[in-house]
């Protein structure tokens, strides 16, 4: 037998070469998804989208279920269930789990769920480490349910999801608030307003106050004071404008605008 060749290290970059080399599955991935989030927005349906892009329907729903922006009873479901498991499971036994539970096939569970290439936040994930698309049907999310039932609960968790979002009073004035942590690494139930150079604290018992003269989710409030002679009460008419827990007549309508974040 011959003496065996000396070994050669393998020099960086070595090895077999990619056969498209151009060709990168995470940037295709991402223009895809923003592609069907523009026609998404536009309201154009999943099977008109497919057409477009020329994918199938099921991709362009996990597509938009990636970039947070697509609704469905069903996808919210799945995706709930996904995440509890997925707190004691691996990936895969968390799907397996999630579709036992409800009854579905994997590859159905699978299909209500985002890529694997980006990062996988739960519900619970800060809003700085989700994408706008996400944090938005979050903010609808939270909305619905508030609708629904006025708990401070809710309430709480609606406050939450849109500090930083800009508002405005009923005379027009934009104003943002933050909510700020103390030193425990908790929420302080404040709300501190940001109107230009000067910041306000507002106490959360007074918005609570403010949701309790509520009569009637969606009623026309004519005026701040309707909700209570409370101090603060015109950033809180503002935010529970935009949280469709009181309508507005027309013309104030035109200093406030339209709510965004809002279906009917």
């Amino acid at each position: 037998m011959g003496e065996k060749r000396a070994y050669k290290p393998r020099k960086p970059g070595g090895g077999r070469k990619k056969l498209k080399p151009e060709y990168d599955a995470g940037k295709n991935l991402k223009e895809q998804m923003e592609s069907a989030v523009a026609l998404y927005e536009e309201d154009c349906s999943l099977r008109s989208i497919a057409d477009a892009l020329t994918l199938n329907p099921i991709k362009v729903r996990k597509l938009l279920i990636t970039a947070g922006v697509y609704e469905s009873d069903v996808a919210e479901k799945v995706q709930a269930t996904f995440e509890e498991y997925r707190k004691t499971q691996s990936y895969k036994e968390a799907i397996l789990s999630t579709a036992n539970t409800l009854q579905l096939s994997k590859a159905s569970i699978t299909s209500y769920l985002p890529y694997q290439k980006g990062v996988y936040f739960p519900s619970t994930a800060d809003k700085e480490k989700i994408s706008v698309g996400a944090e938005r049907r979050r903010r609808y999310r939270a909305v619905r349910k508030l609708r629904s039932e006025l708990t401070e609960e809710h309430l709480w968790e609606t406050v939450l999801l849109y500090s930083g979002v800009r508002f405005k009073t009923y005379s027009g004035l934009p104003f943002t608030y933050e909510i700020r942590k103390g030193r425990n690494g908790e929420y302080t139930k404040e709300l501190w307003i940001d109107r230009r150079e000067k910041s306000k604290s507002l106490a959360w018992s007074s918005v609570l106050l403010a949701l309790n003269n509520i009569k009637k989710v969606g009623e026309v409030v004519n005026r701040p004071k309707a909700l209570g002679d409370i101090r603060g009460v015109t950033y809180i008419y503002g935010m529970f404008y935009r949280f469709g827990l009181i309508d507005v007549s027309d013309e104030i309508k035109e200093k406030m605008g339209h709510p965004k974040d809002r279906k009917k």
